[in-house]
Parts: structure tokens; C-alpha cells; sequence
């Protein structure tokens, strides 16, 4: 299957090699780069999973681009082995180069290996706003398809109603032509596709310069305030 359509996929191959300059400067709005949030979308679920007891062993990225995330699985999540795939062979290519020395193995996602019900863990960050809405559907079966019976989905997305998050988009240049997922779209998404949505959680309100106040944001994590969202989702066990 494509994550993405040929146009999508040919737009970021041109931008691979510059994708994290130009997410930086969109980004520089918040007085923050990827890694900030790269690295707090991992912190985030390596608290849920630590109250949960749930160790994956395998992880998923699900439209991993350039691989941002990638050291934060192994060194947040502790995975032993990651599967990044994309529609992107330029951003795959900078993947394999940033990442030569992690347990990971980067491809487009007809070329993944095993990938009938085998994975533990499967994560995507804003990959779904760039998917065409009737695609998707396929998109999240093919996760679901992935995952091991009892596998979690964490499944992170810019948050339509925060206008900020909007505005940040309207400036980059890989975004202008985003349908965002709003939450209720993705929690909808994932039921249909026979995953059990377990919560909804809103992360990153404030910006650099009200950074003293983000301790504050876990008690408030389920109103509708955050740049981005994530919804958790679990594969079924068999025997339910």
C-alpha cells in the first residue's frame, strides 16, 4: 500500500534532505525545534506505559519521514527492535544515514517484513493530515493488520482546534495543503477499523516563553487546548 499519493510522495522526496530546516523554522513560533516535541510525544507515552506495565518489545513509525523519532523509541521506550516505513525513498535514504547505528530498518511499507500481526507498539506523528480522507481508511487497517492482538496504536495528530497549530501550518510549506483530522475524525477512524479507542490526551499548550507552566499541563490533558493530540488505541486481544 502508499501512505501518501505519488504527488505527496515526489513533494517530500524534494524536500528530505531540508525537511528538518523548514519544520524548524515553522516551529520557531513556539521558541521550540522538532526535537522538543519529538522528544515529549516519547515522555508522554513512556509515563502512560510505565503506570500500565506495558514494555514493547517491536515498534512500528507509520510514516516516519527523515526518522525524528527514532532515537526516542529505543532510549524513552526502550523497543529492542523499530520499523520505520514510508512512502519517501529521498527521506528514507536520510533515515538509514541518521540512524545507522539504531536497531532500526527503514522502507516503504509493501517492502516490510513480518508484518502480519507482530508488532507491540505502533506510533504516527501528523502523517494522517496528509493522507487523502478517502485513503485513510486502508491506512489504518494496514497498522492494524501490523499490530500484534493486544498491540497499542499511538496515534499523534495536529490539533484542528487549536489555532495556533493552524497558523503554524499555514507556514510551512510541506502543510499548505493539509486536510487536518480533528479527534473525533480520528477516534471514528480507528473504531472502524476494529481497534478499541482507550483515551484522547491534548499536549503542548504553552510555548517556550510560558515553559514555567508545563507542569501544569497533565492535569489538563484531556481538554481540547494542546498543539497536538493523541489517541491511544489497542488491537483486540483474540480472545475478545
Amino acid at each position: 500500500m502508499e501512505l501518501t499519493p505519488g504527488e505527496n510522495e515526489a513533494e517530500f522526496d524534494k524536500i528530505a534532505v531540508n525537511y528538518d530546516t523548514e519544520l524548524n523554522k515553522a516551529l520557531s513560533l513556539t521558541g521550540e525545534s522538532k526535537d522538543y516535541f519529538a522528544e515529549g510525544r516519547m515522555r508522554w507515552l513512556q509515563r502512560k506505559f510505565g503506570k500500565t506495565r506495558f514494555s514493547p518489545g517491536s515498534a512500528l513509525d507509520f510514516g516516519c519521514g527523515t526518522g525524528t523519532s527514532t532515537p526516542y523509541f529505543f532510549d524513552f521506550l526502550g523497543v529492542d527492535h523499530l520499523t520505520g516505513v514510508d512512502p519517501s525513498e529521498e527521506s528514507l535514504e536520510v533515515a538509514r544515514a541518521d540512524h545507522a547505528a539504531r536497531r532500526a530498518r527503514f522502507c516503504r511499507a509493501e517492502a516490510m517484513e513480518n508484518k502480519e500481526a507482530s508488532v507491540d507498539l505502533a506510533f504516527c506523528n501528523g502523517v494522517f493530515h496528509h493522507i487523502p480522507v478517502a485513503d485513510r481508511p486502508e491506512a489504518v487497517r494496514f497498522v492494524f493488520d501490523a499490530l500484534r492482538p493486544g498491540g497499542l496504536f499511538a496515534f499523534w495528530e495536529n490539533n484542528a482546534w487549536n489555532p495556533a497549530t493552524r497558523f503554524i501550518m499555514s507556514r510551512t510549506s510541506f502543510d499548505q495543503d493539509a486536510i487536518l483530522v480533528f479527534p473525533h475524525e480520528a477516534r471514528m477512524l480507528l473504531r472502524e477499523a476494529g481497534f478499541e479507542v482507550l483515551e484522547t490526551d491534548y499536549l503542548f499548550i504553552f510555548p517556550a516563553p510560558l515553559a514555567f507552566l508545563r507542569p501544569t499541563e497533565r492535569w489538563v490533558s484531556k481538554l481540547p487546548l494542546g498543539g497536538q493530540y493523541l489517541v491511544l488505541a489497542c488491537k483486540p486481544s483474540e480472545s475478545r
